[in-house]
């Protein structure tokens, strides 16, 4: 096994667990001392980064562990994510980028509504690119259990998209 570096195996992982933190609290401030945390309980972990598998999936596990550890003992679970930037290059008018937009935006609240698993599963997934494999190891549950996790949270994003959509609400 290589040797880890955390220059150049734990700090690149940094906005990767900040989406990750982000997506789990819906608070960018507890988000970014989150990141603080991790990358402190990673280093702290130093001498026994030969004994473990993957770094990344290890320092994601950290990251979600203190941010479900944060959600509990946080009283008010309202918060929504700041608004991204969003690709503006596909809308022509400024009506159509105001709709792309408000999409965006209600696709975020339903993500945000969603169970913290499937939360989890559908960032570490649609997000940042994961593996299920990695997904289960990170979240410490089976395949099987990501790919439900991931199945049930895009029916209830579609599903909850559709009904905003024809209704107009």
């Amino acid at each position: 096994m290589e040797k880890v570096s955390f220059r150049n195996d734990v700090l690149p992982l940094k906005n990767q667990l900040f989406r990750l933190a982000l997506r789990i609290t819906l608070n960018r401030e507890e988000a970014e001392d989150i990141v603080q945390d991790t990358m402190i309980k990673v280093w702290d972990k130093r001498y026994e980064w030969s004994s473990i598998d993957s770094i990344e999936a290890y320092s994601l596990r950290v990251c979600r562990n203190i941010s479900l550890d944060r959600l509990k003992k946080r009283d008010n679970q309202n918060d929504s994510l700041e608004e991204q930037k969003f690709d503006s290059a596909h809308t022509s008018t400024p009506q159509d980028q105001l709709i792309t937009q408000d999409r965006l935006r209600v696709v975020k609240e339903i993500i945000n509504s969603l169970p913290e698993k499937q939360r989890s599963c559908i960032q570490l997934r649609d997000f940042e690119g994961k593996q299920y494999k990695e997904i289960a190891d990170i979240l410490g549950i089976t395949e099987e259990q990501v790919k439900i996790n991931i199945f049930r949270a895009r029916q209830a994003v579609k599903q909850r998209f559709q009904k905003i959509e024809e209704y107009g609400l």
